[in-house]
């Protein structure tokens, strides 16, 4: 399966200029991309006004997200800000060319920038199946907590889609690293670029890392680009039978 990140230079709380940008950054993958994964807030940036950019679950963005699984016959994915029974989430939405869809709301929420205060976190972990891959949403901050994450033979490949700032791109890399490593699975952590309406500045340098913690291809720093590599299900399962850390793993419950 071929996988794709987008790295756009998104354009602060201006959602048409947005799909317009992704639009052109998209109709330059190669045809056969299964999934195509986008960063965090997408359509507006990391913007903390979810009052006026908050929008119902079947808004505008999952339109425009459809209309794209659709025309291109792949997934597509990221997060956006959804407002749902009045209440506010950094929603990731995946929405298949069959128009299914599955969304996980992000756990952990962003507290050094405010996140927590405009924000409802959610409440639980979802894995889902997209073409034999069994899949595992993540949203930039809750890269940084390992034990909600943690694999028990349940996925195979974990996105993160990020709003990652340049001064902590060490961090980024080491922990997408990290969590591929830890879970034996495929990571795909896709950023952005450019400066937001906050000034903070991000590197992008979205990257595919395989389960041996390996980075199979990364985007350039402050470019607006796009990368793709395949991942195996089947190299994988030989890689986990070969060295079967995931049988030894600790047992938990998580309280939510």
């Amino acid at each position: 399966m071929k996988i794709s990140i987008v790295q756009p230079d998104t354009v602060w709380e201006s959602k048409q200029k947005n799909f317009k940008r992704l639009e052109h950054l998209i109709d330059r993958l190669d045809t056969d991309t299964q999934i195509i994964i986008l960063p965090e807030m997408f359509s507006t940036g990391f913007s903390m006004n979810a009052r006026a950019l908050s929008e119902s679950p079947g808004g505008e963005t999952s339109e425009w997200m459809t209309h794209i699984a659709v025309k291109r016959k792949a997934g597509i994915c990221g997060s956006y800000i959804v407002s749902h029974d009045g209440l506010y989430y950094n929603r990731w939405v995946f929405i298949s060319p069959e128009k299914q869809l599955w969304y996980y709301d992000k756990r952990h929420l962003f507290s050094p920038a405010g996140e927590n205060d405009f924000f409802n976190p959610g409440n639980s972990r979802i894995t889902f199946k997209f073409r034999d891959v069994k899949i595992f949403p993540s949203v930039c901050y809750d890269l940084r907590f390992p034990v909600w994450s943690r694999n028990t033979d349940s996925y195979d490949l974990l996105i993160n889609s990020a709003n990652w700032p340049a001064a902590r791109r060490d961090v980024w890399m080491t922990l997408l690293r990290a969590r591929a490593m830890e879970n034996q699975c495929y990571v795909a952590g896709a950023n952005r670029t450019g400066v937001d309406g906050n000034g903070y500045i991000y590197s992008g340098e979205s990257l595919i890392v395989n389960p041996y913690g390996n980075i199979t291809a990364l985007a350039p720093a402050e470019s607006e680009t796009s990368i793709s590599a395949d991942i195996s299900k089947e190299e994988l399962l030989l890689f986990r039978k070969k060295f079967p850390v995931l049988k030894d793993v600790d047992s938990f419950t998580l309280n939510t």
